[in-house]
C-alpha cells in the first residue's frame, strides 16, 4: 500500500516518463515524415524525367500519354498545367461534378503554396503535387498521441488530486471526531460543577454566564461531531444566526470593535445547519478582528438577488494582496505567530462541501480592508 508522498512521486515520475516519451515519438515522426515527403518529390521529378525523354524521341505527345506514364502513381495528388492553353488535369484527386477547372485552379494554387512544381522542360508544362494521404497521416499522428498522453497524464493528476482530497477529509474528520470526544467529558463535568453551584447560592449572574459559556462548549463540541457528517439543514431565518452569533462575540471582544448589520427588514429564508454555519459567521468575524490588530469596524450585508442571497463580511483591516485571494483558504495559511490557519479552511469546507455554496474574496485592498462574499442559494 503506497503512502500520499510515494504516490505523488510515482505520478511525477509517470508524467515525466510520458512527456519524454512523446517528445521522441514526435520528433521519429517528423523525422519520417521529412524523409518520406522527399521520397514522393524524388519519384515525381523522375517520372517528369520519364515525361521529357519520350518526347525527345520526336514522338507527339499529348496529355492523356503523359498521364499513363503517371499511372504508376496511386497515392501521390497531382495536377498538370500546360502553360501555352491553361489546361488543367489531374490525378488521384476526387472531383466535382461542375466546375471541374475552377476547383483544379484552386487545388493547383494550394499545392504550389506547400511545394514548388516540377517544370517539364520542352512541353512548357508545370507538374504540381501534394502530400499522399499516408504521408498526411503520418503527420497528423504525433499529434493524436500527444493529446491521448495529456489526456492520461490529466486523469492521473486528478486522481492524484482526489486520493490527496480523500486524505485530508479524513484527517479532518478524524481530527474534528476526536475533538468532539475530547471535548465531551470535562463539559459534563462543567455542567455537574454548575448544578453543585446552584446548591451553593452563589451569585445568579456569574452562574448564567458559566452557563453560556458552557453551552457554547457543547455548541463547539457538536460542531466538530458534524465534520464529515451529513448536515441537518433546516429552513432558517440567517438574520437570526447571524445576529445570535455577534451578540455572544460582543460581550467578548474589545470594546474597539464594532458591528455594523446591514439586514434586510424582512426574514431572509435559507436551508442551513445553524451550528456549522454560525461557525462560519464567527470565524469569518474573528478573522476580521484579527485583521484589524483588534480595532475597527466589521460589516455584514445580506442582499437578495434572484434566486440567491449575497452575504458579504466587510472589515477595515490590513488587507490581503490579489495573488493570495485562494491561498488564504489553504489549511496551514496563516499571517499570525500563533495560528494553525484552519479558521478560513474550515469556514470554506463548512460553505461549499457541507452546504454547497460559494465563499470567495469579493475585494481586498492593502491599509483598507477585505471583504468575503458567500453566495447562499434561497429556501
Amino acid at each position: 500500500m503506497f503512502t500520499g508522498s510515494t504516490r505523488q512521486i510515482l505520478t511525477y515520475l509517470y508524467v515525466i516518463l510520458s512527456i519524454s516519451a512523446a517528445l521522441i515519438s514526435l520528433l521519429l515522426n517528423n523525422k519520417l515524415a521529412k524523409e518520406l515527403s522527399e521520397d514522393e518529390q524524388n519519384r515525381l521529378e523522375i517520372w517528369a524525367m520519364a515525361t521529357e525523354n519520350v518526347t525527345k524521341k520526336g514522338e507527339r505527345v499529348d496529355l492523356d500519354l503523359i498521364l499513363k506514364i503517371l499511372q504508376s502513381n496511386t497515392a501521390i495528388p497531382v495536377i498538370l498545367y500546360d502553360e501555352k492553353s491553361g489546361e488543367l488535369q489531374s490525378h488521384n484527386i476526387a472531383l466535382p461534378q461542375e466546375n471541374v477547372q475552377e476547383f483544379l485552379s484552386a487545388k493547383r494554387e494550394q499545392f504550389g503554396n506547400k511545394h514548388h512544381p516540377i517544370r517539364l522542360g520542352e512541353l512548357n508544362q508545370l507538374l504540381y503535387f501534394d502530400d499522399s494521404y499516408r504521408l498526411k497521416q503520418l503527420r497528423t499522428y504525433p499529434y493524436i498521441q500527444l493529446f491521448v498522453i495529456a489526456l492520461f497524464m490529466g486523469l492521473a493528476l486528478f486522481a492524484l488530486n482526489r486520493s490527496r482530497r480523500a486524505e485530508q477529509n479524513q484527517l479532518w474528520v478524524g481530527l474534528s471526531k476526536e475533538t468532539a470526544h475530547q471535548l465531551g467529558t470535562p463539559i459534563s463535568s462543567l455542567t455537574a460543577w454548575i448544578a453543585y453551584l446552584k446548591l451553593k447560592e452563589m451569585d445568579p449572574q456569574l452562574l448564567m454566564e458559566i452557563e453560556k459559556d458552557t453551552s457554547r462548549l457543547e455548541m463547539i463540541a457538536e460542531r466538530f461531531s458534524k465534520i464529515g457528517s451529513a448536515p441537518n439543514k433546516q429552513p432558517s431565518d440567517l438574520r437570526d444566526v447571524i445576529v445570535g452569533t455577534l451578540r455572544y462575540l460582543e460581550k467578548r471582544l474589545s470594546t474597539k470593535i464594532s458591528f455594523s448589520l446591514l439586514l434586510p427588514d424582512y426574514p431572509v429564508i435559507v436551508s442551513l445547519n445553524k451550528p456549522l454555519f454560525g461557525w462560519v459567521i464567527e470565524n469569518l468575524a474573528k478573522n476580521a478582528v484579527d485583521a484589524m490588530n483588534g480595532e475597527g469596524v466589521v460589516t455584514f450585508s445580506v442582499v437578495e438577488k434572484g434566486k440567491h442571497v449575497l452575504l458579504d463580511v466587510s472589515d477595515t483591516g490590513k488587507g490581503v494582496p490579489k495573488t493570495k485571494f485562494k491561498r488564504i483558504f489553504f489549511p496551514g495559511y496563516t499571517t499570525k505567530e500563533r495560528g494553525w490557519g484552519l479558521g478560513l479552511s474550515l469556514v470554506k469546507r463548512i460553505v461549499e462541501v457541507h452546504h454547497g455554496w460559494k465563499i470567495n474574496v469579493l475585494t481586498s485592498e492593502p491599509g483598507k480592508g477585505t471583504t468575503f462574499r458567500i453566495v447562499l442559494k434561497k429556501h
